[in-house]
């Protein structure tokens, strides 16, 4: 069974490295990165340089599973053909898609071009760069920066930058940027409960973020931003850097004439994550649209992606081997975002579906041992 993986991320890793070496299986890996990325933990790299990658060959070492550093170009389900960046095409039995997603900008005029993203590790490395550049005397441009997006990566990223402004100010004797933090829903972290995204909003402000919600973004230029309010008020923020955080939507690079698609363009697969339609095709994290137990679309986060790639990889196993593959039961074990340092606030989940809020340096043990929990699955 000649078997495709497409991407080293959280769900793809989580599928190698659950597979085995099996009489008659021939397995792929095709990854444009020699590398796994933390994806959960850009914001670091972007403020502190922190590492966030691991080598691939020792992951995969003992799985079966072989690595092609390559980029995808397209995919044909009709013809079950990969087409790579460089002209190649593969073939396959199974294949699973495990290609992540996009910044999605919806057509604001100018964001696409002029705001950095934090998708992968050049984009940190981008963030990185510019902040060390504004905290040296010879930067004469616009120093403040602009974060647009309020959810999960927009938070914990403007909290690791306002520590590391913190710090240069200190050591360097310059007066720290300014950060605003720019969202057009009523409320921050919205996948928290009040009393949680609270004690966020107060942790922002002790920063001294400048917090805008029922700010949309209307325009970005190449050093500025135009942001409406809800009645209508217009007005213009400067800045040296613009980073957009404000969505995402699955890779459009997948085609079959019988392939259902949803919102944000995520693929449309059945109980076994398979592409309906298409019983080979097995589609997970991002661009997968599976449903949980209430109908609902699974979010896309680390930890759904990591379930839907293990449980891939042991179907991929149980195909192997002649079985049925097993149904998709999502769960949501808890939800903790980093505010810098040691600081945190989330949930964790209890029996009998209750949760546990919890904040401060436990919830940040809490964030970092979710973290362990992945890198342990995947050795």
């Amino acid at each position: 069974m000649k078997t495709l993986i497409l991407g080293a991320g959280y769900s793809g890793l989580a599928v190698a490295t659950k597979m085995k070496p099996a009489p008659g299986l021939e397995a792929l890996m095709v990854e444009q990165n020699a590398y796994h990325t933390f994806e959960t933990r850009l914001h670091e790299a972007a403020a502190h340089n922190t590492p966030v990658t691991l080598p691939l060959a020792p992951l995969l070492r003992g799985t079966g599973v072989n690595l092609e550093k390559a980029q995808v170009e397209a995919v044909n389900l009709d013809d079950r053909e990969v087409k790579l960046k460089d002209g190649r095409v593969l073939t396959y039995d199974t294949l699973v898609v495990g290609l992540g997603s996009v910044t999605n900008f919806y057509r604001i005029p100018g964001l696409a071009e002029n705001a950095s993203e934090l998708k992968q590790l050049s984009d940190a490395d981008e963030i990185f760069n510019f902040v060390n550049r504004a905290y040296t005397t010879e930067y004469q441009g616009n120093r403040d920066i602009v974060v647009g997006g309020a959810g999960l990566t927009g938070v914990e990223l403007v909290t690791e930058l306002a520590q590391r402004a913190q710090l240069l100010t200190k050591e360097r004797g310059l007066p720290p940027f300014n950060i605003y933090l720019v969202e057009a829903g009523p409320k921050i972290l919205p996948i928290l409960d009040d009393a949680l995204r609270a004690k966020a909003q107060r942790t922002l402000e002790e920063y001294g973020i400048h917090i805008l919600v029922g700010h949309r973004i209307t325009q970005a230029t190449a050093d500025t931003v135009t942001v409406q309010t809800a009645d209508g008020q217009q007005k213009t923020i400067g800045a040296g850097k613009i980073i957009w955080t404000g969505g995402i939507q699955a890779r459009d690079i997948v085609s079959g004439s019988k392939l259902e698609k949803g919102p944000g363009g995520r693929i449309a697969v059945d109980d076994k994550l398979r592409a309906k339609g298409y019983p080979e095709v097995f589609v997970i994290g991002d661009m997968g649209l599976a449903l949980n137990q209430e109908g609902k679309p699974v979010p896309t986060t680390a930890q759904h992606a990591g379930q839907q790639g293990r449980l891939t990889g042991k179907n991929i196993m149980r195909l192997v081997r002649g079985e049925e593959p097993e149904s998709y039961e999502p769960t949501t074990l808890g939800e903790f975002v980093s505010l810098g340092g040691l600081m945190a606030v989330g949930w964790m989940k209890l029996p009998w579906n209750q949760k546990l809020a919890i904040t401060g340096g436990i919830a940040h043990v809490m964030k970092r041992a979710s973290e362990w929990r992945w890198r342990i699955s995947i050795d």
